[in-house]
C-alpha cells in the first residue's frame, strides 16, 4: 500500500491527526515513568529483612507504674522465662528494634573514635546470646555473644566491648580482608567484631535509609526501660498463630500489671512488612491505576477518531470499493493510517519519556528510566492502538460500492 496518499489525506485531518499522536505520547511519557515507578516499588517490597518472618512475632509491652530501681532487670528476665515455657516458641529475646520497624537508633561506624571520620551509618540492635535462634539469622564467620558478654543499659548508653555486623557492613568497613577481631567505633570506645551475620534489614525503609539498609550492628544489651520492653519471639513452623493468642495470656497470668495493646501490641511479621511498606504498595497501586486509564483512554479516543472518519468518508471509500479495491484494502488503509499516526506519537512519547525521567531524577533522586520500559511501552501503545482502531476499520471495510452513488 502507498503511503503518500495516506499522508496526504491526514493533512486534511490535521487537528484530529495531532490530537490523537499527542495523545498517544503523553500516555507514553506517563506509562513509562509509571510501570518504572512500580518496578521500584516492588523491588523495595520484595527485599528480604534476613530474618525468619514467617514464624516471627513482636509483642510490645508496657508496665503499669514506674518499676523500682532494680526492678527491671528480674521483670525482664521474668518474662523472657515465661514466654520460653509457651507451647510453641521455639526461643524469645527482648529489643529495642526489629528490621521494617520504623523505629530504632543510627549510629555513625567508623575506624576512629572521631565522628567526623565515619565511614558509614547503621542500625544497632540490642540483642542477647538468644537473638540469633529467634531470629533465625545465619552466622557465616565468628561466633555468637555469650551470656556473659550481655549487659543492662539505658536508651542512650551504647558503648559495646564486642559488636556482630552483617556481611554487608563487614565488606563496606574492611572492603580489603575479613573484618573478624578488626576494631570499630559506634562510640568514643573501641568495639570488637565477633560475628558475621548474612543479612539483617534496618528498621527504616524509606529512601533516606536506602543507602544503608543492609548495614546494621549487633550489640550485647538488654535494654532497661521503665516504659516496658519489646519481645521478639519465634514460633515453631505452622504455631505462629497459635503463639500469637496464648503468649499475651502467659504474659498476664505470670504478671497482670501490664498493658499490651489488642491492636498493635502483638504483631506477626506479616502485619510489620504491610504497614512499613504501605506507602510503596499505595504508589503501585496509583500508578497502575493511572496507567490502565490513560491506556483506556487513549485506545477510546482512537476508536471514536476513527468511526468519525469513517463516517465521513463513506463515499470516498464506496467510491474506491467500486473500482475494485477489496475489503482488505480497505481495512489495510485504515490500519496503516492509524499505525502512521501511532509511531509519530510515540516518537514524540520517547522524548518526553526521557524528559519527564530526567526532571524526576533530578528531583527525587531516583534510578534513570531504562530503554528496556520505553521499548515496552512503544510496543504496548502501537499494539493498542492497531486493536482499537480494527473494529472501526472492519466497518469501513464492509461499505458497499454502492455507496458511491449515494448523495452526501
Amino acid at each position: 500500500m502507498q503511503i503518500k496518499p495516506i499522508i496526504a489525506a491526514l493533512r486534511h485531518h490535521k487537528a484530529g491527526t495531532l490530537l490523537i499522536a499527542l495523545q498517544i505520547a503523553l500516555t507514553l511519557a506517563i506509562v513509562c515513568n509509571a510501570l518504572f515507578i512500580i518496578h521500584l516499588r516492588m523491588a523495595h517490597m520484595a527485599q528480604t529483612s534476613g530474618v525468619d518472618e514467617a514464624n516471627l512475632l513482636v509483642i510490645q509491652n508496657g508496665w503499669v507504674g514506674k518499676p523500682a530501681a532494680g526492678e527491671n532487670a528480674s521483670m525482664l528476665a521474668a518474662d523472657l522465662a515465661t514466654l520460653r515455657k509457651v507451647p510453641g516458641v521455639v526461643d524469645v529475646y527482648a529489643t529495642n528494634a526489629w528490621p521494617l520497624a520504623e523505629g530504632g537508633t543510627v549510629y555513625g561506624i567508623g575506624h576512629t573514635p572521631d565522628k567526623l571520620a565515619l565511614v558509614t551509618s547503621t542500625a544497632v540492635y540490642f540483642v542477647d546470646d538468644h537473638a540469633l535462634a529467634t531470629l533465625g539469622l545465619k552466622l557465616v564467620a565468628g561466633r555468637n555473644f555469650h551470656a556473659d558478654e550481655i549487659s543492662a543499659t539505658g536508651p542512650d548508653h551504647v558503648a559495646p566491648a564486642e559488636v556482630i555486623v552483617t556481611r554487608a557492613l563487614a565488606e563496606r568497613m574492611f572492603p580489603d580482608g575479613s573484618a573478624l577481631g578488626k576494631m570499630v567505633y559506634v562510640s568514643a570506645k573501641p568495639s570488637v567484631i565477633v560475628g558475621v551475620v548474612e543479612r539483617m534489614q534496618a528498621p527504616w525503609v524509606d529512601n533516606f535509609a536506602a543507602k544503608w539498609a543492609d548495614y546494621a550492628t549487633l550489640v550485647p544489651y538488654q535494654l532497661m526501660d521503665s516504659a516496658g520492653a519489646n519481645y521478639m519471639v519465634r514460633a515453631v513452623p505452622g504455631q505462629r498463630d497459635d503463639v500469637v493468642r496464648a503468649a499475651p495470656k502467659a504474659l498476664l497470668a505470670a504478671n497482670p500489671m501490664r498493658v499490651i495493646n489488642r491492636d498493635n501490641g502483638v504483631q506477626t511479621y506479616a502485619d510489620i512488612r504491610a504497614d512499613a511498606y504501605k506507602s510503596d504498595r499505595g504508589m503501585a497501586i496509583l500508578m497502575s491505576v493511572i496507567s490502565v486509564m490513560l491506556l483506556a483512554i487513549t485506545a477510546a479516543g482512537i476508536v471514536g477518531l476513527t468511526s468519525f472518519w469513517v463516517g465521513q468518508r463513506r463515499k470516498q471509500i464506496g467510491v474506491r470499493r467500486a473500482l475494485g479495491a477489496t475489503r482488505g484494502d480497505i481495512l489495510r488503509y485504515f490500519l496503516t493510517e492509524n499505525l502512521l499516526i501511532g509511531i509519530g506519537g510515540v516518537l514524540i512519547g520517547i522524548v518526553m519519556a526521557v524528559t519527564v525521567n530526567l526532571w524526576v531524577v533530578t528531583q527525587f533522586e531516583m534510578a534513570r528510566l531504562s530503554l528496556g520500559y520505553v521499548i515496552v511501552g512503544t510496543a504496548v501503545l502501537l499494539v493498542l492502538g492497531q486493536c482499537a482502531v480494527l473494529a472501526p476499520a472492519l466497518r469501513a471495510s464492509k461499505v458497499p460500492p454502492v455507496e458511491a452513488t449515494r448523495s452526501v
